[in-house]
Formats: C-alpha cells, sequence, structure tokens
C-alpha cells in the first residue's frame, strides 16, 4: 500500500470519530463534514512523520477548525426569513445539501436537549465543554486548541457546565410547574392552530414584542391584544410543531431549535390569573446567546 492510500485508509479510521466531535461543537451535519473535510485537507499538506498518536492529531485540528467556524458564525449577519412573528433565518449556505432527516436522527443520538443549550455558549465555552466533559480530552490539550492556560480552560468548562445542567430550585417548583402548564396549552394550540384555545389562555391585553431578526419586516414589533397574538401563533402552527418547552432565564417558555440549532426563543410570561400576559420573541444571535437555557423532556 502507498503512503496516500494508508494515509486515507488510517483517515478513514478516524472519520466518524471527527464527525461526532465536529457535530457537537458545531450543532449542523453540513458544518461538520465542512470541518472533517478541511481536516483531511489539512492532513494532505502536513508532513505527518514526526506524529504519534494521528488521532489526537485530528481531533485537534478539526477542533480547531470548528472553533474558527462557531467564531464565524457568532460574526454572520442572518438576514430574517418566513412569514410570520416567530420567523429567522434557516437558509442553507449555498451549494449545501444537508439532509435534515439524516441531521434529526443526529441531533437525537446527541441530544436536542444538549444541543440546544450548547447553541448558548461562546466558542470557547462550547469547544472546553465538549472536548472535555463528553470527549475526555486532558484540559491541557484543549487549552492548547484554545490557545489558553489549562486554569482558563477549566474555567470556560465549568461556566459550560453550570448551563448544561441549569434547573429551578426547589422552592420555585411548584411556580414552574404551574408555567409549564399554561406554556404547555399555549403550544399545543399553536400547533394545532386553534384559536379560541389560544385566545383563551392568554391575557386580554397581552402585549407581544419580536426584535428585528425576529420580525418578518425586519425591523422590532409589537403586538397587544389576545386576538392579535393568537392569530400570529396561528400563523406559525407549522413551526410550533417543531418547538418544545424550555426553561428561559429559569421561568417556562418556548424554542425553536430545528437539529438542535437555536433559531427563536419565546420568553413567557405567566400572570397570577394564569394567562400570559407577555411574549418576548428572541432571534437576535447577541440576545440568544446571552439567555440561561435548558429544555424541559416531554411529560409522559
Amino acid at each position: 500500500m502507498t503512503d496516500p492510500d494508508w494515509l486515507a485508509a488510517a483517515f478513514e479510521e478516524h472519520r466518524d470519530h471527527l464527525r461526532a466531535v465536529a457535530y457537537r461543537l458545531l450543532g449542523s451535519m453540513s458544518d461538520a463534514d465542512d470541518a472533517v473535510q478541511d481536516t483531511w485537507l489539512r492532513l494532505n499538506g502536513t508532513n505527518t512523520s514526526a506524529v504519534e498518536n494521528l488521532g489526537a492529531w485530528l481531533t485537534t485540528v478539526v477542533a480547531r477548525v470548528s472553533l474558527n467556524m462557531l467564531r464565524s458564525r457568532r460574526h454572520r449577519k442572518e438576514e430574517p426569513v418566513g412569514d410570520s412573528w416567530q420567523g429567522v433565518a434557516e437558509a442553507a449556505a449555498p451549494g449545501r445539501t444537508s439532509n435534515p432527516d439524516d441531521e434529526a436522527v443526529l441531533a437525537d443520538s446527541v441530544g436536542l436537549a444538549l444541543l440546544v443549550v450548547l447553541d448558548t455558549l461562546t466558542p470557547p465555552e462550547r469547544l472546553a465543554f465538549v472536548l472535555h466533559d463528553l470527549f475526555a480530552m486532558p484540559f491541557a490539550e484543549v487549552a492548547d486548541v484554545l490557545d489558553r492556560s489549562p486554569a482558563a480552560t477549566r474555567q470556560l468548562a465549568s461556566r459550560a457546565r453550570r448551563r448544561v445542567r441549569g434547573a429551578p430550585s426547589p422552592d420555585r417548583a411548584a411556580d414552574v410547574a404551574r408555567q409549564r402548564e399554561v406554556a404547555t396549552a399555549f403550544l399545543t394550540a399553536a400547533r394545532g392552530g386553534d384559536l379560541a384555545a389560544l385566545v383563551a389562555v392568554l391575557d386580554s391585553d397581552v402585549r407581544l414584542t419580536a426584535d428585528a431578526q425576529a420580525s418578518p419586516s425586519g425591523r422590532p414589533m409589537v403586538l397587544r391584544g389576545a386576538e392579535l397574538v393568537a392569530s400570529g401563533a396561528v400563523a406559525a402552527s407549522v413551526r410550533a410543531g417543531r418547538s418544545q418547552l424550555a426553561l428561559v432565564n429559569g421561568s417556562v417558555g418556548i424554542v425553536f431549535a430545528p437539529a438542535g440549532r437555536l433559531q427563536v426563543v419565546l420568553a413567557l410570561t405567566v400572570g397570577v390569573t394564569g394567562q400570559i400576559t407577555g411574549i418576548d420573541v428572541i432571534a437576535d444571535p447577541d440576545r440568544l446567546g446571552r439567555l440561561r437555557l435548558a429544555v424541559l423532556p416531554d411529560e409522559s
């Protein structure tokens, strides 16, 4: 077997692992495949005769490629799309042909709840948590990828870990349960396009705000009144079918995160009467990144 043949065969042995690392870092199958392909190109252009552990070397490279992609993603402006107040950018990059069904299967294997929360972390936090907590990479090696000290890298992983494990305090359990019941009724009615049920769960003077990225017009928007807000929810019934409940800064809300890619968050305010008095529709990446999220499991 020639050296190129050996190199290709060795890379194929590590491909699944590299793809798994990249997917957990990027939350997108197509982006993960791009990162793996970039890693292969770098391998071909590098003299690896002195590399003792090819698997570790490749993992470091794919992590660095993924980190650069995460940083680039956070600075890329996305254009709003869609025809409802829940609309947000979902368009794939030119030339992408990722299969949504395949990506959904991969998201399920990772855990959709984990992917959603990971998407709220900064790129260094996400990389530190994924490489150390999910793939058992020593902090010294993770620190090398991040170009930070091991101590600083431990702090990044610790902050990420606290977000991933975020949960309401015991003394708030009853209030969270009440919020969850109301949010469930709202989401169920939205999924079914049930205008009457939506109006019933909304306060008559409910106020909905949406940032520019969430608004079809591309400008911040305010809707007031149960009928108007309910009509907007009906228009978003398809999207509601792919949304789920989550804790948003400690209160029950709704997240839309296809295949774990966080796109929209609905922060709900539930009044003392058990009706929703306020809805804040958030799609701005900077605002999303500042939220504390923990996806709630479905109740059986």
